[in-house]
Order: C-alpha cells, then sequence, then structure tokens
C-alpha cells in the first residue's frame, strides 16, 4: 500500500511537470532559445525544480512533442472519424488542429522539425490521419491513395491557412473559417467534389 506522502509528492511532481510544459509552450512560443531557468521563473518554480523534472533543455523539448502527439490523438478521437459523417468528422479534427496551433505554436513548430518523419509526427499520428484519408476515400471524397501526399497536403495547407490574414479574400468566401477553407482545398487537391457552403 503506498502512504499518503508517497502519493502526495507523486501529486506535487505530476503539477509541477504540467506547470513546466505549460510555461514552456508560451514561453517558447515567445522566445524559442529561452533557457530552463527561464521556463522555471515563468512557471514559478526554482531551477532546481525544474532540473528534477528535466534533466536537460532537450528532455523538456521531448516532453512538449510528446504532449502534443498525445493531442494529436485526443484530435482524431474527438473528431469521431469512424461513426461521423467522414466530412463533418474532417472538419471537426480541423477545427480542433486550429486550436492546437495556437494553443501549443511553439510544440508544433517543434514536431514540424522533427528528424525521424518527414511530417514531424509520431507513427501513431500518421496513422490516425492515414483512417481519416482511408474514410474519406471509402465515402468518395478524395480519389487519392498516397497516405504520405495526403497528409503532407492536408499539414501544408493547414500552414498556409494559419498564415492568412483575417481579411483574406478566400478565408472570407469560406464564411470566415479557417478549417472549412482547409477541407474545401484539401479535398479539391486530394481529387474530390467542389464543396458547397
Amino acid at each position: 500500500m503506498v502512504d499518503t506522502g508517497t502519493r502526495r509528492l507523486r501529486a506535487d511532481a505530476e503539477q509541477n511537470t504540467a506547470r513546466i510544459l505549460a510555461a514552456a509552450a508560451e514561453v517558447l512560443a515567445v522566445d524559442p532559445s529561452a533557457s530552463l531557468e527561464r521556463i522555471g521563473e515563468a512557471a514559478g518554480l526554482t531551477r532546481a525544480t525544474v532540473h528534477r523534472r528535466f534533466a536537460s533543455r532537450q528532455a523538456l523539448l521531448d516532453a512538449l512533442t510528446e504532449q502534443l502527439d498525445q493531442r494529436y490523438l485526443s484530435a482524431l478521437d474527438q473528431s469521431r472519424m469512424d461513426s461521423a459523417p467522414p466530412l463533418a468528422g474532417f472538419l471537426r479534427l480541423t477545427e480542433i488542429l486550429f486550436e492546437l496551433k495556437v494553443s501549443h505554436r511553439f510544440a508544433m513548430e517543434l514536431a514540424g522539425g522533427r528528424d525521424d518523419c518527414r511530417s514531424g509526427l509520431s507513427p501513431e499520428v500518421q496513422d490516425g490521419l492515414e483512417q481519416v484519408f482511408a474514410r474519406l476515400r471509402s465515402a468518395g471524397d478524395i480519389t487519392a491513395t498516397g497516405a504520405e501526399w495526403c497528409r503532407h497536403v492536408y499539414l501544408a495547407v493547414v500552414h498556409e491557412v494559419t498564415l492568412l490574414p483575417p481579411d483574406a479574400p478566400d478565408l472570407a468566401a469560406a464564411g470566415g473559417s479557417r478549417a472549412e477553407l482547409v477541407i474545401r482545398t484539401v479535398v479539391g487537391a486530394l481529387g474530390g467534389p467542389a464543396r458547397q457552403s
């Protein structure tokens, strides 16, 4: 049986880790070269506490990337691609992805620079996206068959739409919805029919 003191220490460690990761996401989005000490200050923790949780800056970056992977997997679950109409699930997935891009900008840029896979996504996330595109193909919404091609087109369009100013004509044509503009563009690029508003 685990005693109360041990449980309390574990809870404190988990809370400190969460605080460090949240502070790192905010600080690194503004200053990608920020030190662990600066991140600790933003988290309201001492440098020693940060180093107990993360032995190096790279360990912290790896943890941010892992956290982002988990959020991608959660987004895939929340999109209900297995039960919702494929285009509706794809739109929901894209809306969640835009939320992630706003709240985890640095981690997404970091993941995009991974050396282990060209798209910067973990194998589990890549598999999840392949299932999304497989459902879209099965429903006749797209005709493209290459998993890697579909992922790259999708992620490239998401990135470019993120950069559009709010008054961009194409964004206005999509009712101001960045997710809708992505879906229209990606479905068209991957061999699907034109979407109507």
